[in-house]
């Protein structure tokens, strides 16, 4: 995950034109159009063309390589056939799939029926407008806010803090019909006591819900008295007849209703970024709220705008708002009825007794996977790791649209001339990173993901890699980011838009594929043997596109060019962005890291391919992966003897540093001695690499000094965690320019962690001259992480982006419900 870059920033279908260039990226997913035809009927008539017109070999070479990497791969899909349907998948059909708003719904669809919850607090500041909560971001001062409970399914529940206010949001969902079934929301909003106040206040609190439509669909509006919306009814081909209705406000935990004023809102959809803007700036103070026996209060409303004529070109889809505003606390619901399941509305009592009944079985089904309670943790480490699991599954995102490729030409470097152009639309189903921060499927961060949610529901982890799967092109090439949708791309300035079709990213999805390995469920089995070909293409392109300078060596395309800001030119497809490589970039480099991933890889794809009866593909990739593991090749190219561990290999000096110049700011100057080819001196993650990854025999030599500089305090070890670079190393804590803090220099990442502690526990267990090292080392580094990850938790109410090595505190961005949930797994022992 390049999170470098990422900081700076302020946040499977045919039918497109491959060649489609950037200036169309400002369109709607959906309206790309064209046909995407047959790839080899363009390239024959290519080579037609090149022998009759005498153009160049290489010119022909460089247009199919553009061609390829724009077009989605032949290989037969990993999922059936509508996986993403109701008919077919109708517990899945609807979801929490909007991550970054703080509530919302969303079909899987290319073009869904969408559903939010935006809120403010009226008059909390005289004379200033009040805040309007919707999109999750990370300084707009609300927090904590995560799911309490939420099963990936059926069932969520969530608390959000903000100043004065408690929102409690709460959703099931109930089977029955053919589109999908019904649901129902409880949003509870209460006061709470700050640090400001000192005690409880009852603000005048808005509420708005909305439904959005992305194309013909057809929503009507039934509005009673006093501009209460009683109902919308709908209809869409996916769904067919359905129903929303607002119910009421009541009391917290009554049935009696409240006095509420009601504003409704219909127009056009502006595009799905622009929905927040337009209600801030369509509010005004025109309004009051009048509780019987009590003095009125004004407010700032939506005004009623309900004559469709007045609205934009049909095919625009439709936006409706309902607002509803009262003093707190107060509990409203909000329920969709499809017309082809007729049970009755899930309300009230009902409702109530139904989520208390779904809350039951998370915490019963949590127990009987994870075994926290038994294995002897704490009631507070049982709650962090539901909330762990919880906000992982409740961070799962559909995403539906176009990204952004600058194809690989062949010769590096040479595609930095070129345009970038649109993929073709795809969907993807995956977990993201953070919320607020990196609400998106990013390729390293997704395997490390499944290792969890795979413990909890299969299910949805074949749904993933299904889903990541189909977005490989005609040479097995994944996008590391994926910007998929107009939502998406708000968030994204437009200089990170574009992914390089050359550049790799760690294959950390086959992490999981060796968990499915091990534990042989027939289903998994089924999905593996449909994967296959998809996941040999993608492995061989990764093997072949990042071949090293020499054989069995591998290099990170894509490092940043020595430029004069950088101390160190980063890695972005590593992953490990500014951790130290070499000084001056070059294509004589050999990557440690990327070795192992690769070593890895065809470790897991052979085994695969043996069970699977893939007898031409285990015969390519058990010598393949025999000679990756073999040690005295490993040895030969990245054990460094000065050292005393493995590393990285390149053009390389440590005279580099950060110095000021008046008229320039921070620049970097190389001093002696100049760099040469040599063994780069950054001991940190990369260098345990082998280790990391179980590539070393129990038995090996080398594993000794990892283990003794992986307990070293003034290396790795750390109260908190591994870090990851040294405490001596002259990178440690350094910025990588004038404005980039460190990163990868220092900080305690919870994904290496956790493959460090799988490493001990592992080489803890197996006979070899290390097995009480690792055994005591796989304890003690347990317990740290542990009790700083819970202590973090109780004080911030958040999982970090990465804790620091010096005090334990969360860093980085929050909530990061990615891969520091894996903290569950660390609790519970599952490697």
């Amino acid at each position: 995950m390049a999170r470098g870059e990422r900081r700076r920033r302020a946040a499977a279908a045919e039918g497109a034109r491959p060649l489609e260039r950037a200036r169309g990226a400002g369109r709607r997913d959906g309206r790309a159009g064209g046909a995407r035809g047959s790839a080899s009927g363009a390239a024959l008539a290519v080579v037609v063309l090149a022998l009759a017109f005498g153009l160049s070999g290489r010119w022909m070479l460089a247009w199919l390589r553009v061609r390829r990497a724009l077009t989605l791969h032949p290989a037969p899909p990993a999922l059936p056939p509508g996986s993403s349907s109701p008919s077919v998948a109708p517990e899945l059909f609807w979801g929490t799939y909007r991550p970054h708003v703080y509530f919302g719904m969303k079909t899987r669809s290319p073009k869904p029926l969408l559903t939010g919850l935006m809120w403010a607090q009226q008059g909390a500041t005289p004379g200033t407008p009040p805040k309007l909560r919707h999109t999750c971001e990370q300084g707009d001062g609300v927090g904590p806010y995560g799911w309490e409970f939420h099963d990936g399914r059926s069932f969520g529940r969530q608390h959000i803090h903000d100043g004065a206010l408690r929102l409690t949001t709460e959703f099931v969902k109930r089977p029955g019909g053919q589109h999908g079934g019904d649901w129902s929301w409880r949003v509870t909003v209460e006061s709470q006591v700050t640090q400001a106040s000192g005690t409880p206040s009852f603000p005048l609190v808005s509420l708005f819900f909305y439904v959005v439509t992305d194309g013909q669909e057809v929503l009507l509006p039934e509005i009673g008295a006093k501009g209460q919306l009683k109902f919308i009814s709908g209809h869409t081909s996916e769904l067919g007849d359905f129903r929303l209705t607002l119910l009421p406000p009541t009391s917290p935990g009554d049935t009696v209703p409240k006095h509420g004023s009601y504003n409704v809102f219909w127009s056009s959809n502006p595009g799905l970024p622009l929905l927040t803007d337009l209600v801030k700036n369509r509010l005004n103070s025109w309004f009051q709220h009048r509780p019987p026996g009590a003095s009125p209060e004004r407010y700032l409303g939506l005004p009623a705008s309900l004559k469709w004529e007045e609205r934009g070109p049909s095919g625009q889809g439709q936006f409706l708002i309902q607002q509803v505003t009262l003093r707190a606390p107060f509990s409203v619901e909000f329920v969709f009825e499809s017309g082809s399941a007729s049970s009755g509305q899930l309300v009230g009592s009902q409702l109530s007794q139904a989520l208390e009944s779904h809350a039951a079985a998370f915490k019963e089904r949590f127990e009987k996977t994870f075994q926290l309670k038994e294995k002897g943790l704490s009631p507070e480490e049982q709650a962090l790791g539901q909330a762990a699991l919880s906000g992982l599954l409740g961070g799962i995102g559909y995403f539906y649209g176009q990204g952004l490729v600058l194809p690989d030409t062949g010769t590096e470097g040479s595609e930095q001339k070129m345009d970038p152009a649109l993929f073709p639309p795809v969907p993807l189903f995956s977990g993201v990173p953070s919320r607020s921060f990196f609400p998106r499927g990013f390729l390293w961060d997704e395997g490390f993901h499944q290792l969890l949610v795979q413990r909890w529901d299969p299910h949805l982890t074949r749904e993933a890699l299904g889903h990541w799967l189909g977005l490989l092109n005609a040479d097995g090439w994944i996008g590391r980011e994926q910007i998929l949708g107009d939502e998406a791309r708000a968030r994204v300035p437009p200089e990170f838009l574009v992914q390089r079709a050359a550049h790799a990213n760690p294959p950390t999805l086959l992490l999981p594929v060796a968990h499915m390995l091990e534990g042989r469920e027939p289903a998994d089995l089924a999905f593996l043997r449909r994967a296959f070909p998809r996941l040999h293409a993608w492995f061989s392109w990764l093997h072949q596109s990042q071949a090293g300078p020499v054989p069995l060596s591998y290099r990170w395309r894509g490092r940043d060019l020595a430029l004069p800001t950088l101390l160190n030119p980063k890695t972005l497809p590593s992953g490990l962005d500014d951790y130290p490589r070499a000084s001056h970039p070059s294509t004589a480099e050999r990557h440690l890291d990327l070795r192992c991933w690769v070593a890895l890889g065809a470790r897991v794809l052979s085994q695969l391919a043996q069970q699977l009866g893939e007898t031409e593909a285990a015969a390519e990739l058990g010598p393949l992966a025999a000679s990756l593991e073999e040690p005295g090749s490993l040895d030969e190219l990245h054990w460094a003897p000065e050292l005393g561990v493995f590393a990285d290999f390149g053009n390389h000096t440590k005279a580099v540093q950060l110095k000021w110049r008046p008229s320039q700011g921070l620049v970097r100057v190389v001093g002696r001695p100049p760099p040469r080819l040599q063994y780069v001196d950054a001991l940190g993650y990369v260098s345990l690499f082998p280790l990391l990854l179980r590539l070393l025999d129990p038995s090996s030599p080398r594993l000794g000094p990892l283990l003794d500089v992986l307990a070293d305090s003034h290396h790795l070890w750390s109260p908190f965690g591994l870090r990851s670079l040294s405490a001596s190393s002259l990178f440690y804590k350094q910025r990588n320019t004038e404005h980039d803090p460190p990163y990868w220099r220092g900080a305690v990442w919870l994904n290496m962690n956790y493959l460090a502690l799988g490493a001990l526990h592992h080489y803890g267990r197996v006979e070899g001259p290390h097995k009480v090292q690792a055994a005591k080392l796989y304890h003690e580094l347990r317990a740290n992480i542990v009790r700083n990850v819970r202590q973090q938790y109780q004080a911030t109410g958040f999982l970090w982006e990465q804790y620091s090595d010096q005090d334990g505190r969360g860093m980085g961005c929050r909530p990061f419900q990615g891969w520091t949930s894996l903290v569950l797994l660390i609790m519970a022992e599952e490697y």
